[in-house]
């Protein structure tokens, strides 16, 4: 069996950079560790932390093709963020002009979620994991 020890980065592209940029940095509270410009590709490319961690590649290119998210689509479905208070967060997002999806309750684990979109339609999760 393959060992593997933890999901080192997930990558996405942004149609516009900068609005992609702001979202998950000055919106959603990622830090910007690293920031290239690839000429060659015409593409940025930043690396960011979430609470220290490196979590995201973020990346640019021209044109980039659109992706399927609804009706649901076979591949990835969503990322998922979890959260002490979901209505604290929910608001936080509010504030920020994102429009979060009505809260719903896990039938299994009893908790608290929401879908929201970053600014290309990609679904994005709040999971509600109070801390103790």
């Amino acid at each position: 069996m393959l060992a593997l020890r933890q999901v080192h980065h997930i990558a996405v592209i942004g149609s516009d950079y900068a609005a992609s940029k702001h979202f998950y940095c000055d919106i959603l509270g990622f830090t910007l560790l690293a920031e290239v410009y690839r000429a060659e590709r015409d593409s940025w490319k930043a690396d960011l932390a979430l609470n220290g961690q490196y979590t995201i590649e973020l990346f640019s290119f021209p044109a980039p093709a659109a992706r399927s998210s609804r009706p649901e689509a076979c591949g990835l479905r969503h990322l998922a963020f979890s959260v002490d208070d979901i209505e604290c967060a929910i608001a936080a997002l509010q504030t920020a002009g994102v429009v979060c999806e009505p809260v719903r309750v896990d039938p299994y684990t009893q908790s608290r979620f929401t879908f929201f979109n970053d600014p290309d339609g990609l679904p994005l999760e709040l999971y509600e994991v109070p801390r103790g």
